[in-house]
């Protein structure tokens, strides 16, 4: 049975547009899965993390896999692009090459160690309600109702859209 799942991306390391589009890339390769859509790029400071501005979006597939194992490619594709998970639970995260957050999956409400669907603080960022507004406006978030009704809460956060072909180039020295 195929569910939709959404996926939050984000980066704020090395060449942020090139690691988003590798990343996007490499969702459209999971198993038992078929690509719906991306978002487009958005420009944001960091919240709880450390580091310049993010680059954010979101994904949208249709998947038969089950929350963990959808998890596990996530995992693995940040491996593949350079992540490195390090920290103290509680601290500031660290700035990262890629971010891969799976947000929902279907109508699938978990609370467990390595997952907690939906993701527990969506609903409380706006570089995760934008861009996944932008590719489903009428989406409802499990047990919490309309995303859309979320946005006024992060009104006051930072965040615009940006015109991929004009971002600087990478930085050598990151």
């Amino acid at each position: 049975m195929q569910r939709r799942a959404h996926i939050g991306l984000g980066a704020n390391q090395s060449d942020l547009r090139e690691t988003l589009e590798s990343a996007i890339e490499s969702i459209k390769s999971i198993e038992r899965s078929s690509f719906v859509a991306a978002s487009q790029f958005y420009k944001t400071a960091p919240v709880d993390a450390d580091g310049p501005d993010f680059l954010n979006a979101v994904a949208a597939i249709d998947t038969e896999l089950d929350p963990y194992g959808l998890l596990l490619h996530l995992l693995d594709i940040e491996l593949m692009l350079g992540r490195k998970r390090r920290g103290v639970p509680g601290e500031k995260k660290a700035a990262r090459r890629v971010d891969l957050d799976l947000l929902l999956l279907g109508n699938f409400i978990i609370l467990s160690t390595p997952l907690t669907l939906p993701h527990p603080r969506l609903h409380q960022r706006a570089f995760v309600l934008r861009p996944l507004l932008d590719i489903a406006p009428d989406l409802r978030l499990p047990g919490m109702g309309p995303a859309a009704a979320f946005l006024s809460n992060v009104a006051d956060q930072q965040i615009e859209r940006v015109d991929v072909s004009r971002l600087p180039p990478p930085n050598q020295n990151a």
